[in-house]
């Protein structure tokens, strides 16, 4: 036996564990955990129990790719899975989750999950119905089926929830998990018309075959999938058996093999793949001489069809390669057990053979190979026994369906792109009636112009403005936010200031304050020689036995000192003070009198900010900047300033 590769050990003995998992694009994936845990037993009588249930609406479904399949999962806990491959049918995948919604509802003690490769289709589905905090990066683990409604784990209860947390929940909280029922709405309006739609979907043909694949759709009608599969999905190789018909025409002597009429059933995307492609029957294929004839052309396609995916099953089962080998062989480059050798040399041979050899014994061996097989095998079973055209001539096969819907999907498009742009206008609809409630709320307007324009809203808008929680994605005040959750507690503050004040001795206090000196412009001062000297004010002026009273006294000391220091200093000319009677408009032109009380006065604050703004707007001369973009954010528009100079 040969020597395994040096990474496959028992920690890891299946290099395909991660490789297996990157599914094509076009699948459709789904787990049904239970509420409970199960033991193999009851998990197997659940799977056959909810395989009987979904049978009714699957028997005479045909199917794009795939059908509709379930297993047994024990990773991470006893649970049933299943992935299907939709291709350009999407009605399989939403097919699957009107199955899915049916097996929530006769399964009540079950949750569902089901994604596909762009990720929880459902959640994009209803993309205009999420709640705002939902979005890509935080809905791993939300979405869930359970008891034919949509749920999802709500953020407030579960921040970052792992599997396990989010379907503990549902069992414990599931009613506060139910998705809102605009969700719902959605999601059932998209399934709405299963199972009778499903047979809207499918297209009935009368074809003209060869009498082996006749008789192949007459007992297993299912294989017509992986036949248009194999002829939509033809290269250059698969072509060569084409060519020859070794199976389906007795070695390519056609002549000897009869043509007869039957009506075959497939989906609506199936017929479109047969027709919208040209292809030149084989030499060996008997064409009637009428060019045109849709019947003969349509059985042509199809029959070389099961030619090449016959053909490609048996070489790929007969190898046991397929899909599998190929990610066995991908892993192996990617561990380096090739060790960067020439494909072609001695020693990469060698190693080549040796991992094929493992390959070969391995389980994956012969999964692979009886998966591949499959369909070869229930072929050769069909056509061993003797047949003949005789039992297709007494049946009279139904006219072909009408297919103007093949030559009508613009109107279809055309009414599914208008359903989403009114989707779409309803939503753009609720988020303008939304800001304008918040733009009340805050008095907010911007509808005001030219002289009418309130200064005093402005100032509304601003404090409105600043009051909100920030975020990547705008100001905003989320619903479930404790307004008590940030709190400063003034009283204890200001204990422990004065505390620290008198720890600190009068020498060092008066030296400071020697050594400053006064200052001038910006100039404040030391912090902390203003602290210390409202400190020694505060306990010569006032009564440190009352803590209310102290309290009082510290902060009109402190507000003394603070006053004494900056009265020397320019800042209060950049200020508008609540005393002065000058107005915005004059503002810069009018200075304080000389006499004015030495005292300094307090700033107002809102006279300040509509000033700044207002000084800020006008430097922008109608341009772009910073003042226009952050109020236009806030639904304020300016008025220009046609007075300008006046």
């Amino acid at each position: 036996m040969a020597t395994p590769p040096p990474f496959m050990n028992s920690n890891n003995p299946n290099p395909l564990t991660q490789g297996s998992s990157r599914l094509p694009e076009d699948t459709v994936i789904y787990s049904i955990y239970p509420d409970n845990p199960l033991s193999q037993d009851s998990l197997q009588s659940l799977h056959l129990q909810i395989l009987n249930a979904v049978s009714p609406f699957t028997t005479s479904y045909i199917w794009q790719h795939e059908p509709f399949t379930l297993s047994i999962a024990f990773h991470p806990f006893p649970h049933l899975k299943g992935h299907l491959r939709f291709g350009d049918n999407l009605n399989d995948e939403w097919f699957t989750v009107f199955l899915l919604f049916r097996i929530s509802v006769a399964f009540p003690s079950v949750s569902i999950q089901v994604h596909d490769s762009d990720g929880d289709f459902l959640l994009i589905e209803a993309a205009y119905h999420l709640p705002r905090w939902l979005n890509p990066e935080n809905s791993q683990n939300r979405s869930f089926i359970r008891r034919g409604k949509l749920h999802i784990i709500p953020q407030s209860a579960l921040p970052n929830p792992t599997l396990t947390e989010s379907l503990n929940f549902l069992i414990e909280n599931e009613q506060a998990a139910v998705a809102p029922d605009s969700m719902q709405s959605v999601i059932q309006n998209r399934i709405a018309g299963y199972p009778e739609k499903a047979k809207l979907n499918t297209h009935s043909v009368r074809v003209r075959v060869p009498v082996s694949v006749a008789r192949v759709f007459k007992h297993a009608p299912c294989l017509i999938s992986l036949a248009v599969e194999g002829f939509y999905d033809r290269d250059m190789d698969s072509m060569k058996h084409a060519a020859k018909m070794e199976r389906f025409l007795k070695g390519g002597k056609g002549g000897e093999e009869e043509m007869v009429t039957v009506a075959v059933k497939m989906s609506r995307a199936m017929y479109a793949q047969l027709m919208q492609q040209r292809f030149q029957a084989p030499k060996c294929y008997p064409m009637p001489p009428k060019k045109g004839d849709l019947e003969a052309e349509l059985g042509m396609k199809i029959a070389c069809g099961f030619e090449m995916m016959y053909q490609e099953k048996k070489k790929e089962g007969e190898e046991g390669k397929g899909s599998g080998w190929k990610k066995y062989k991908e892993s192996l480059e990617k561990s380096g057990y090739f060790k960067g050798l020439i494909p072609g040399s001695n020693e990469y041979k060698r190693l080549m053979e040796n991992a094929e050899e493992y390959y070969k014994n391995s389980s994956l061996f012969s999964k692979t190979r009886a998966m591949l097989n499959a369909p070869v095998r229930q072929i050769d079973e069909i056509l061993s026994l003797p047949y003949s055209a005789d039992e297709f001539k007494n049946e009279d096969a139904p006219p072909s369906d009408d297919d103007s819907w093949l030559y009508s999907g613009e109107d279809e498009l055309n009414s599914a792109l208008q359903d989403r742009q009114k989707e779409m206008e309803l939503y753009e609809l609720k988020r303008k009636k939304k800001k304008l409630k918040e733009q009340k709320d805050t008095g907010a307007s911007s509808s005001l112009k030219g002289e009418d324009f309130d200064l005093s809203e402005l100032v509304t808008t601003m404090q409105g403005f600043i009051h909100k929680m920030s975020s990547y994605e705008g100001a905003e005040v989320p619903n479930d936010r404790d307004p008590k959750e940030v709190e400063l507690d003034v009283e204890r503050f200001m204990k422990d200031v004065e505390s620290v004040m008198k720890y600190q001795g009068d020498e060092n206090v008066t030296r400071d304050m020697d050594d400053d000196g006064g200052s001038s412009d910006m100039d404040f001062g030391a912090d902390s020689n203003l602290l210390m000297k409202a400190a020694d004010e505060s306990e010569d002026g006032s009564d440190m036995s009352d803590h209310e009273d102290g309290e009082d006294s510290f902060m009109h000391s402190y507000s003394d000192v603070m006053n004494n220091e900056l009265k020397s200093t320019t800042l209060k000319k950049s200020f508008v003070h609540a005393n002065e009677q000058t107005s915005v408009k004059n503002e810069g032109t009018s200075n304080a009198t000389e006499d004015m009380d030495e005292e300094f006065s307090p700033v107002d604050v809102d006279v300040n900010l509509v000033k700044n703004l207002l000084d800020s707007f006008a430097c922008q001369q109608g341009l772009p900047g910073p003042t226009s973009n952050l109020l236009g954010l806030m639904g304020v528009n300016l008025p220009k300033d046609d007075n300008k100079g006046k």
